[in-house]
């Protein structure tokens, strides 16, 4: 009976691996994908992607197949586009063929495909980029409003930042703070003090929740998701923390629809709450309770990593460049002086300074492979045909880092956006956070905090690194999803 079963179990295993194995195949030879290293089944090209960097994996794969090539992340075939004049056509000329929204398993487990951000239902995303847009405004983004919140902010940051006194501090700690109170009072209506414990616990969760989805463990999950589901590891993490972030939105939903003047509403869900009132009895509306929690939740995420990360990044440069710190504060002291807050509009007047944030934010590199794209149709691309569903990754970083566009791509020199007269020089492969229609829904929000932050700090402290400079380290600690730098310490010293 045994002998029976082992056979009957050897069989099955033998079976079961040659259907997988042809229904690999077959999808494999399906339409007339671009070309890319062989992949082996179930495992794809994993022997190809370096443990925990496929950035520079699939940037050194595009050296050998070319600006378009396929890998295969376990069965699931991805095709990968690099270089400025491809991820274009990719993101704006042909927006439309590649305007759904890739998968990302580590998120999507959670959000389900509702939300704004990861839904790549199309009907769904115009709706709810239509109306976040157009609320996000009337809340302030993109007019005065949001700029006076945003000098509050920053100057609540200097407070706390001369409270510690010229002692050393991890700086991102005190940056995701000012950051997170931004996009509380955008998509909630209010801040938090900089020692509540929910600020900090939302802070927290939210970086661990990125950074580990950037990680070897997100990667691996990217590959294998029905198999890393089960197995432990950190990757686990990202579920607990995004289900925790999930209920913190709801909770704070509720508090807001307890308080809800229909006729003064003070922020995003406030906006969104009468909006579900009045598409009530519509069966198909997409303005209900799971489309207010998941796009809140990824709106507010979005937000807040992106700010903090740019900003600690940020300050990591300018002290490892003293000489670039020291000509921007000369452009602070000449333009602004030290007794106001910046505006938004100072920055025409500050050729040099804004050359100097627009190159942090290029070095930097935040999303290394963009947000994954998906086809909406079969097409035509480059001589290849593509199947509809088939996930797109337009690497964002071999866009930054294109020597035919950037005369210096592999270091951080203000001159790549400086023309001969130490003018400001706009780029047009400047695209760290994408472009055409599915560009990021804060992208203006995150480039005006970006100045006024950065400024309002640079104006009233010195930075002091405790190391040597030739030991500051600017290379990022992860490298997946998105970049993020390495632990530092620093002091600010009031100038």
């Amino acid at each position: 009976m045994c002998f029976l079963d082992d056979v009957t179990f050897l069989l099955t295993a033998v079976v079961s691996c040659l259907i997988v194995f042809i229904s690999f195949m077959r999808f494999w030879k399906k339409g007339n994908l671009p070309p890319g290293p062989t992949p082996l089944p179930i495992l794809g090209n994993l022997l190809q992607l370096s443990k925990g960097d496929m950035v520079k994996s699939l940037l050194k794969l595009s050296e050998k197949y070319g600006d378009v090539f396929t890998v295969y992340l376990g069965s699931q075939p991805v095709v990968v586009v690099t270089g400025y004049k491809a991820v274009k056509e990719v993101l704006v000329d042909r927006g439309d063929d590649f305007l759904a929204r890739g998968d990302i398993a580590c998120f999507d487990f959670v959000y389900r495909n509702y939300g704004i951000t990861f839904t790549s239902d199309m009907e769904r995303w115009r709706e709810l980029r239509r109306f976040s847009l157009s609320t996000m405004r009337d809340f302030g983004m993109g007019k005065r409003t949001i700029e006076d919140r945003i000098q509050e902010e920053a100057l609540c940051l200097v407070t706390e930042l001369k409270k510690i006194k010229k002692s050393l501090v991890e700086p991102r700690y005190y940056l995701s703070k000012a950051a997170c109170n931004v996009i509380f009072a955008i998509m909630f209506g209010n801040r938090h003090d900089y020692e509540d414990v929910e600020l900090l616990n939302i802070i927290s969760l939210i970086y661990t929740t990125f950074s580990i989805a950037s990680s070897e463990w997100g990667q691996l999950y990217e590959m294998f998701p029905c198999a890393m589901k089960y197995i432990p590891g950190r990757h686990q993490k990202i579920f607990i923390s995004l289900k925790n972030l999930l209920q913190f939105v709801e909770k704070t939903i509720e508090i807001n629809k307890k308080n809800l003047d229909e006729s003064n509403p003070r922020s995003y869900v406030d906006a969104f709450l009468i909006k579900m009132e009045k598409e009530n009895a519509n069966p198909k509306t997409e303005f209900h309770m799971t489309n207010l929690v998941t796009s809140t939740l990824q709106i507010f995420f979005a937000g807040v990593e992106t700010t903090s990360t740019t900003l600690t990044y940020s300050l990591l440069l300018l002290m490892k460049y003293p000489q670039i710190l020291e000509k921007v504060q000369k452009e602070i002291d000449q333009v602004i002086g030290r007794d106001r807050c910046p505006k938004i509009q100072d920055r025409s007047q500050m050729p040099f300074t804004d050359a100097v944030i627009h190159e942090i934010l290029r070095f930097i590199d935040l999303l290394p492979m963009g947000i994954p794209r998906k086809t909406t149709a079969d097409i035509a691309y480059r001589g290849y045909a593509i199947p509809k569903n088939t996930n797109v990754y337009p690497m964002l970083s071999s866009v930054l880092k294109d020597p035919t566009h950037f005369p210096y791509p592999n270091e951080f020199n203000p001159q790549n956006f400086l023309d001969e007269n130490d003018g400001f020089k706009k780029n047009d492969a400047f695209m760290p956070l994408a472009a055409g229609k599915r560009i990021c829904l804060g992208e203006s929000l995150v480039r005006v905090e970006m100045f006024i932050m950065l400024i309002t700090i640079l104006q009233n402290f010195n930075l002091k690194s405790p190391v040597p400079l030739k030991d500051l380290d600017i290379s990022p600690e992860i490298s997946g999803l998105g970049n993020f730098p390495k632990l530092f310490n620093l002091a600010f010293i009031p100038r």
